[in-house]
């Protein structure tokens, strides 16, 4: 019963210190959106719980005023 190791190497973040989380800044939100325009969960996107949460109400107020999709079901 081996656990799995994690590597210790250090990632670059996913959101850099002059990026601003805005509802307006829609290339920065679809990085954080699956394909389906589900939104990702901390574990992918690499985020703090606070990244997180402002992604997560910047996603929502963005899809209430039609920035981005509810979904995005093409087929």
């Amino acid at each position: 019963m081996n656990k799995p190791r994690h590597s210790s190497r250090r990632r670059s973040p996913s959101i850099r210190s002059d990026e601003i989380v805005d509802y307006k800044n829609t290339s920065l939100l679809r990085r954080f959106l699956s394909e389906q325009g589900k939104i990702l969960s901390r574990r992918m996107n690499r985020l703090t719980s606070k990244q997180q949460r402002l992604v997560a109400t910047a996603v929502k107020r963005a899809r209430i005023l039609a920035l981005l999709p509810f979904s995005n079901n093409e087929s």
